[in-house]
C-alpha cells in the first residue's frame, strides 16, 4: 500500500492556515483514470496528486470530481515535498505542459501559465470587506475569483476563490491558478491574502508566464 502525505500549501505566516493537499509518491499503486478519481474523492482535499515519475516530474492531478492540466497549489506541494524527500526536478510536467520549479528561503516556487486555468472569472469589489461579507458559495455558476484591493501601492491583495463544480469543495482556502491569472491580468507582483489567511506571492515571470511561491508544510503521512 502506498503512502500519502497531507501538506498544507500556501500557509500564512508561522504556519497557519493553507490548503491541503494530498500527495501519493508511488503513484503506480493507483491506476490512472477512474481508480484516482475514486480516491481523490474519498480523500476530499480540493486536489490530491498522483506522482508518476519522480525524476522527470511526472504528475496527474485530481479534484474530487475532475482531472486537471494544471493546478497552483498541487505543484507547489509536489515541489516542496520531492525537495525535502527527494531530489526535486527542476522541471514538474503536469498534462498542460513542463513548470519549472525552485526553493528560495521558506518559499516554493513554480511557474505557469494564466491560459492554462481557463474559464475563471476574476471579480472585483470594492473592498476587503464586501470580498468577507460573500456567502460560501456566491449565487452563480463557474469559477470565481473575488478580490479587492488591501492596499493597492504595495500590490495586497484580498481573496477568496470558490470552484462551484458542485462538489465536496464549496471555497478554496488557497489558489494557485486563480492567483495566477489575476496576476496575468492585473500585469503586477501581488501579495494574496486568500481565504482565512493563506497567503500567496506572485510576480510576472518571462515570456507571459507568472510566478507564484509560497509556503508548505508537512501535516502527516498515512497510509492511502
Amino acid at each position: 500500500m502506498a503512502d500519502l502525505h497531507v501538506l498544507r500549501v500556501f500557509c500564512g505566516p508561522g504556519g497557519r492556515y493553507g490548503n491541503q493537499l494530498g500527495v501519493v509518491l508511488d503513484g503506480d499503486a493507483v491506476a490512472a483514470g477512474q481508480d484516482r478519481q475514486a480516491v481523490a474523492a474519498r480523500l476530499g482535499y480540493s486536489e490530491t496528486v498522483f506522482v508518476d515519475d519522480a525524476g522527470t516530474g511526472v504528475v496527474d492531478i485530481y479534484t474530487p470530481s475532475v482531472r486537471l492540466p494544471f493546478a497552483g497549489h498541487p505543484l507547489v506541494g509536489t515541489a516542496w515535498l520531492l525537495g525535502r524527500l527527494r531530489a526535486r526536478p527542476e522541471l514538474l510536467q503536469p498534462p498542460a505542459g513542463s513548470v519549472p520549479t525552485w526553493q528560495d528561503g521558506e518559499f516554493t516556487w513554480i511557474r505557469g501559465r494564466a491560459q492554462w486555468a481557463p474559464d475563471r472569472r476574476m471579480q472585483q469589489y470594492a473592498s476587503a470587506e464586501e470580498v468577507d461579507a460573500l456567502p460560501s458559495p456566491p449565487p452563480g455558476d463557474g469559477w470565481l475569483y473575488a478580490w479587492a484591493w488591501q492596499d493597492q501601492a504595495a500590490g495586497r491583495v484580498r481573496t477568496r476563490g470558490f470552484p462551484r463544480r458542485g462538489d465536496a469543495i464549496v471555497e478554496d482556502e488557497a489558489t494557485g491558478a486563480s492567483a495566477i491569472v489575476l496576476t496575468a491580468e492585473l500585469h503586477r507582483a501581488l501579495d494574496i491574502m486568500q481565504g482565512k489567511g493563506s497567503q500567496i506571492l506572485t510576480r510576472p515571470g518571462p515570456n507571459d508566464t507568472v510566478e507564484v511561491g509560497g509556503r508548505v508544510i508537512l501535516e502527516e503521512t498515512r497510509a492511502l
